[in-house]
């Protein structure tokens, strides 16, 4: 019977060794990118650590120079990865429509972006030394505004207004509406909706009264 028991364990053991089988490069980066996104996102790019992020991957490190030359490169691609994913989140929700539904498109785009990847968002709001030409949070936000600027562009001709300066207008509209999701991100009161409901409130009855000339009411005037 011994003989038996000590048959079945070996070959319970064999099984064992059997189903554990070794990561392909592919899913070792994935894994590697998911646990620095976490790791970013919790703690920042500074407070971070290769020794840390290998020993979560239960890797040693060289593995994770193999994959991305240091901590720099895996951040870059985290960081590449969240702002592609929020820009395409945003351009894909402006599907069209009465030019408030767009406003309101956009807020919800990226309050779904905060509420649903918020360690990505966490991580694209922080500063640090190795995302500041390309990979900053104003950049991405100068991009989304890129994508406003078109349809604003077409509302500014039709009223009226000086089409010129869609730009600067698609640059406040974008940039009042990501401030706010910062704070939101902590708060999260009031609810979603009613968040992208006041920030609507706000740009749409705000560019409703726009006037086509503003002027300055204080003593300084340059």
């Amino acid at each position: 019977m011994a003989t038996d028991d000590s048959s079945t364990k070996g070959r319970h053991s064999g099984s064992t060794r059997r189903t554990r089988r070794r990561m392909t490069g592919k899913e070792r980066r994935e894994q590697l990118l998911d646990i620095g996104r976490a790791l970013f996102a919790e703690r920042g790019f500074e407070g971070t650590s290769v020794e840390e992020i290998a020993a979560k991957a239960g890797v040693s490190k060289p593995v994770v120079y193999e994959h991305f030359g240091g901590k720099e490169g895996l951040y870059a691609v985290v960081v590449d990865r969240e702002m592609r994913r929020l820009l395409d989140m945003v351009t894909g929700a402006l599907t069209g429509g009465h030019p408030r539904e767009l406003l309101e498109q956009a807020a919800f785009a990226l309050l779904d972006y905060i509420e649903q990847y918020t360690d990505g968002f966490r991580i694209l709001v922080r500063d640090s030394p190795v995302a500041q030409s390309t990979g900053t949070f104003a950049s991405l936000i100068s991009d989304i505004a890129t994508q406003v600027e078109d349809i604003l562009g077409l509302e500014f001709k039709a009223r009226g207004f000086d089409p010129k300066l869609a730009p600067l207008y698609a640059q406040a509209l974008v940039g009042m509406v990501a401030l706010t999701g910062q704070w939101w991100l902590n708060a999260r009161k009031p609810d979603k909706p009613e968040v992208a409901a006041h920030l609507v409130n706000l740009a749409w009855h705000g560019l409703d009264g726009l006037e086509p000339k503003p002027r300055l009411i204080g003593h300084r005037r340059s």
